[in-house]
């Protein structure tokens, strides 16, 4: 017999076996019921029960960083590693609420971003993708991989929020969005006749404020429907600012403050990434929704320095 999740046990096998627990590589497993109980397998993911297979996937995140009172701020982690294990270990044991796939500045290409995803999205941890460019080719391949959360990058004003929004909607529905019948985005089309039309509701639409004309912009493009999020990249914006490399500048602070103020003032929900840790809480004393506090890379290289330096300054001793 073969178990829902692809499994196969033999028929003669005795009921303590047949009780046992099978890992399947697709990530899920069956427990399959011993003689005189109900028949059927159960599947489940490592994560608990899976959600109903014919109903759109939740998007917890979407709802997480909506801006309310009493709003548990929602803390992330930027990945550019291209590893399926950093990505299933943020998401399954980290206690992180999200984490960034990044095509932009990383090695990421289409099919890392399916792998990051199929063993990350049953965990805790919302796996948030931004994409190369604000593009609909790379937005559609990506959703239809189920991608929910998407980041787009240099969005400078309320058009380009529009195509970004337009990308990921159907036609008729708001949008653009090519349509595959049957993908990983809908079950393989077996039992979710419910996804063209409600998938827009689960998708969480996030846009970098990375110029100075993106913030002079702030208040259009916020007022974008299917916006959700407007992120603000300290980066590009010192670099646009003339002051490259230098996040911390106090003129770049200052136009950082005012963002996250005119940000609030619109209902939407505010970003921001810092692996400084004081900054990281400067951003959410000042009423910032979501946070990354670093990267895999960066604490990777961290960590790494250190000890190399620890070791290196104790054998000098010996």
């Amino acid at each position: 017999s073969i178990c829902p999740g692809g499994s196969r046990t033999h028929p003669r096998a005795p009921a303590a076996m047949l009780a046992r627990r099978c890992v399947i590589s697709a990530g899920f497993a069956c427990r399959v019921a011993p003689a005189g109980q109900v028949a059927a397998a159960r599947c489940f993911t490592a994560a608990g029960p899976p959600e109903e297979a014919s109903q759109v996937r939740r998007n917890a995140f979407k709802e997480g960083i909506r801006p309310r009172p009493g709003q548990r701020r929602q803390i992330g982690l930027w990945t550019g590693l291209r590893n399926t294990q950093v990505a299933e270990m943020i998401s399954h044991v980290s206690g992180l609420d999200w984490f960034v796939i990044d095509m932009e500045h990383s090695p990421n290409e289409i099919g890392d971003v399916l792998l990051q995803l199929q063993v990350s999205q049953r965990g805790k941890a919302e796996p948030v993708v931004r994409v190369p460019w604000n593009e609909p080719v790379m937005v559609k391949r990506v959703l239809d991989l189920g991608c929910q959360s998407i980041i787009f990058p240099w969005v400078n004003t309320a058009e380009e929020a529009e195509a970004a929004v337009a990308a990921t909607r159907y036609p008729t529905l708001g949008g653009i969005r090519g349509v595959m019948s049957l993908a990983r985005m809908n079950n393989y089309g077996a039992a979710n006749p419910h996804y063209f039309k409600e998938a827009a509701g689960q998708i969480c639409n996030i846009v970098q404020i990375e110029t100075v004309m993106a913030v002079d912009n702030i208040e259009a493009i916020a007022a974008v429907d299917g916006i959700d999020a407007l992120f603000i990249g300290p980066s590009d914006l010192s670099a646009s600012m003339g002051h490259i490399g230098n996040p911390g500048h106090p003129e770049v602070k200052d136009k950082i403050a005012d963002a996250f103020k005119r940000i609030k003032a619109t209902g939407k929900a505010s970003g921001f990434l810092t692996a400084n840790h004081a900054d990281a809480k400067w951003a959410l004393e000042l009423g910032c929704n979501f946070v990354a506090v670093g990267s895999d890379m960066q604490m990777l290289t961290a960590a790494v320095r250190s000890a190399s330096a620890d070791f290196h300054a104790f054998c000098e001793k010996l």
